[in-house]
């Protein structure tokens, strides 16, 4: 099976917007915005700046058609990009989330990774994670951090797998969270 993984466009909002509301969870998603959840997210993944926006997405295509996606940008842009992300999410929910700080300066966070159900389980998570890192590290920086459940051993398996290690623990959404890095292996 051969993966294409590319730079996503503003016409991929819809896929950005449900790959998203998967890796979110239902709950999660009515926690967050509200009855609106699903076309919250495809406006701002159509936003040229948003903590979800297109230009923070890569897309894996099998046979042309979208299989997943992957959001991550520089942790020192989290606030920049987290304030048009709120302030529209307010305007369209009608609430402000409140939502700890998941990233800090110094790493090129992983945001948001999922794959369509029929995709699972033939290594297009991992491609993609390869994918992010590769970016990142070619545009210079130091780490790729990402969170994953405590809870979810498999996960963290993968990301050991890819070279991830757990770096400290932190609390989002009622979740106590692995906070896991990789370095750049250019850089020891």
């Amino acid at each position: 099976m051969k993966i294409t993984i590319r730079q996503a466009t503003p016409s991929d909002a819809p896929v950005i917007a449900s790959i998203i509301a998967f890796g979110f969870g239902e709950d999660m998603m009515k926690q967050y915005c509200g009855d609106n959840g699903l076309a919250i997210f495809e406006a701002l993944a159509g936003m040229e700046v948003s903590q979800y926006s297109y230009h923070h997405a890569l897309i894996s295509e099998v046979k042309g058609l979208p299989a997943g996606a992957i959001v991550g940008y520089d942790g020192a842009q989290l606030l920049q990009l987290r304030k048009p992300t709120l302030a529209y999410i307010r305007e369209q929910a009608g609430f402000m989330p409140q939502i700890q700080e998941e990233t800090e300066p110094g790493e090129y966070y992983l945001d948001s990774l999922a794959v369509f159900p029929a995709y699972q389980h033939q290594g297009i998570g991992k491609a993609l994670i390869l994918a992010l890192c590769d970016k990142a590290f070619s545009e210079g920086h130091e780490h790729v951090g990402l969170l994953v459940d405590v809870e979810n051993p498999k996960a963290e398996h993968l990301y050991s797998s890819l070279g991830f290690q757990r770096i400290n623990q932190k609390t989002l959404f009622n979740h106590q969270l692995w906070h896991m890095q990789k370095v750049n292996p250019l850089s020891r």
